[in-house]
């Protein structure tokens, strides 16, 4: 795979990852659509493929480092603190605030490790499929669209519970899928559970950190498993990486900005139209 492949998707990745519309699908498509003129690259759906994809993924998890740095650090101090103290109680009770929201958070992981686990199979039938990731964009526009019309929601942290981060989980795993997107899928469940728009918004970013890491862990050990990197040299996998990471930023910060003015419903409208775009063949792609 060339380099300059490398760089166009990296830019993809981090234009697309935190915009609700599917850095993935996004990234599929445009991988199908160099395939189809003849630039050597992995299919989309082999394991070299879906391991470039998760480490770019995992380059715009610096983008939220930058952008919620002051909320990662706040998290991190006061989780540690309250962990300790809670050690320390020597009786049970429940934990506290900080330390109920890492271990809601690691709950909402485990959730969608057993969907992605127990998918995986289906998921990269989508990855090799075009067409699918069409019908998959029409359901992630009426997702986005209905979440608009909600009420102002009124549950904060404190009321988080395991309800909350377990629908968030399941509903993360199936974003593996591409055409799901993952920031429109927690962030809508999030708010139809209850959250307040600023809550569900970082509760979705944050719960991204552990879980990209925990998949590209798993996606690097099967590739080593089956051989290791041929097409995808170690040098496109740093290029993309970089890349996503520092186009992240711009991206992350316009998606907050819509989110809380309850304007998501303006992606809606670009996923249909890539939909259809797909399905009535206006993109040229191998299906």
């Amino acid at each position: 795979m060339a380099l300059w492949i490398a760089v166009l998707l990296g830019v993809v990745q981090g234009i697309f990852m935190f915009l609700p519309v599917s850095s993935t699908a996004h990234m599929v498509l445009l991988e199908h659509w160099l395939i189809g003129r003849d630039h050597p690259m992995p299919a989309p759906e082999s394991a070299e493929m879906i391991l470039f994809n998760l480490v770019v993924h995992v380059g715009t998890l610096v983008s939220i480092v930058v952008v919620f740095a002051p909320s990662l650090l706040r998290f991190t101090r006061y989780s540690l603190r309250d962990a300790y103290g809670w050690a320390r109680a020597g009786r049970f009770q429940g934990p506290p605030l900080y330390a109920r929201l890492f271990l809601l958070g690691m709950l909402s992981v485990l959730f969608t490790g057993v969907v992605g686990l127990t998918l995986k199979a289906v998921f990269e039938q989508v990855f090799a499929n075009p067409w699918m990731i069409g019908f998959t964009l029409i359901l992630t526009g009426a997702l986005l669209f209905w979440t608009d019309k909600l009420p102002p929601r009124r549950r904060g942290l404190r009321q988080t519970g395991v309800g909350t981060a377990t629908i968030i989980g399941i509903a993360q795993g199936f974003a593996l899928m591409p055409g799901l997107s993952r920031s429109a899928l927690t962030i809508v469940f999030g708010l139809f559970a209850g959250l307040k728009r600023r809550w569900a918004a970082e509760y979705s970013f944050f719960l991204a950190i552990p879980t990209i890491c925990a998949a590209t862990l798993l996606q690097a050990i099967e590739v080593y498993r089956l051989g290791g990197l041929e097409s995808v040299s170690v040098d496109a996998l740093a290029i993309g990486f970089v890349v996503a990471a520092v186009v992240g930023i711009v991206s992350l910060k316009l998606v907050i900005y819509f989110l809380y003015r309850a304007q998501l419903k303006v992606f809606s409208f670009y996923v249909w139209a890539l939909a259809a775009a797909i399905l009535f063949g206006w993109i040229d792609l191998p299906m």
